[in-house]
């Protein structure tokens, strides 16, 4: 039997950065960005994957964005608009309670 070898192919490393500031910034898809550059779906998700487990990505030449920063930033305003929501529900049964009371 004939010896199958898989063929791997190589990307630099300021490709892999574009395609993950690419597939981050655009509104489309993950899949449809590495479509359109040719690239397997997984081997994107698994740049953006360690990108993120990093913490770093270029987004330009000369400014860098902390994923993590931006992650955990995310999850306090996540947690902070659910307790705002928590307390406007509050503030509208106590509303409708009172007018209630008064009517």
């Amino acid at each position: 039997m004939e010896d199958i070898k898989r063929r791997t192919r190589s990307y630099s490393s300021e490709f892999k950065q574009e395609a993950v500031k690419l597939a981050l910034s655009s509104s489309s898809p993950i899949s449809a960005t590495a479509k359109g550059l040719g690239i397997p779906v997984a081997t994107l998700h698994s740049w953006i994957h360690r990108v993120k487990l990093k913490g770093k990505y270029v987004a330009d030449a000369d400014n860098n964005i902390n994923v993590a920063e931006v992650l955990a930033e995310n999850k306090s305003l996540r947690k902070r608009l659910s307790r705002l929501e928590q307390e406007k529900a509050i503030l509208k049964k106590a509303a409708a309670y009172f007018a209630k009371e008064l009517g």
